[in-house]
């Protein structure tokens, strides 16, 4: 019996959607970062096995938004939910360590989403992510408290960072799909084109390297992907342009004498080389877009809106 069907991974900013992805897949297809709101699209990422193929979606974090931008983001991830045959809708522990704080409900952000899977009405399983950092016998009334808010299909507690749990996890959601035969080609993992994932490493650099609203007012577009000396030399020309609300964004991007931006050109360089398999020129330059993430017309241009 083959199974196979789409997967949305659904959760509040920074419960470690992104890192279950990549540990799913086995390579890093999406960009992890320590800050929220990192992943700003869907990214779709299909995992092929004997008996089953699973097309797991990852969204951003649902949040309040206020921004075009922050609502675009949010609107991915609801929609995702209505489209999706499984829910796997990510949470983790509670500050604390005692039994009574594994108990503590959850904040208005995952009560808002447990109301919206609810009314979905579709199969949720819920992973409780993280437990590499919570004792073995507080995951019990964590798990009971968590059955008490809802109906879930199963939850399934895991480590995306470790690994723990992910197999089992896995398998609740591939019991759960449809049977069929297998939707996309057996080598395929994602399907984003190689310059919108070199625009990501980019954007995960400045977010690794920049602090306060600079990351957050920051876009990142590859205008050229030159291979033409791919085969003979190994190497990849590639161009990108980083887009930002304001000068003094500019300014903090660029660094003195151009330290920061090189800093992160050579970060992202090097990560990109790694996902490429061959030598990568990067150039990188900064241009000042005043309240793009507001206005719909760049959200657009920058690929952030429909």
């Amino acid at each position: 019996m083959h199974r196979s069907g789409f997967c949305a991974i659904v959760g509040r900013p920074n419960v470690g959607k992104s890192t279950l992805l990549n540990r799913l897949l086995g390579q890093k297809i999406a960009i992890v970062t320590p800050k929220p709101q990192t992943t700003r699209n869907r990214i779709l990422g299909v995992l092929t096995l004997p008996h089953a193929q699973v097309a797991f979606l990852d969204t951003p974090g649902i949040h309040r938004a206020k921004k075009g931008l922050n609502r675009y983001m949010v609107e991915q991830a609801l929609g995702a939910i209505e489209e999706v045959d499984v829910v796997l809708f990510l949470v983790e522990p509670p500050r604390g360590d005692t039994a009574e704080s594994m108990r503590r409900p959850p904040g208005e952000v995952e009560q808002s989403i447990v109301r919206r899977l609810r009314a979905a009405q579709k199969q949720v399983i819920l992973g409780i992510n993280k437990i590499d950092l919570v004792r073995k016998p507080l995951l019990l009334p964590l798990i009971d408290a968590w059955n008490e808010r809802m109906e879930f299909e199963a939850i399934v507690p895991f480590s995306a960072l470790t690994g723990d749990g992910v197999d089992r996890l896995v398998e609740e959601v591939v019991s759960r799909l449809p049977e069929g035969p297998a939707l996309f080609p057996p080598e395929m993992v994602t399907d984003l084109a190689e310059r919108t994932i070199v625009a990501e490493y980019i954007r995960e650099q400045i977010l690794h390297h920049t602090r306060d609203e600079v990351p957050y007012g920051t876009a990142v577009v590859v205008e050229s992907f030159d291979e033409s000396e791919r085969e003979g030399r190994n190497l990849v020309r590639i161009h990108a342009r980083i887009y930002v609300e304001r000068d003094t964004q500019k300014g903090i991007l660029i660094g003195k004498g151009g330290e920061m931006l090189k800093k992160i050109g050579t970060a992202a360089r090097l990560e990109i080389e790694k996902f490429l398999g061959c030598r990568v020129f990067l150039g990188l330059e900064v241009e000042v877009e005043p309240r793009w993430s507001e206005r719909r017309d760049a959200l657009r241009r920058l690929g952030y809106a429909e």
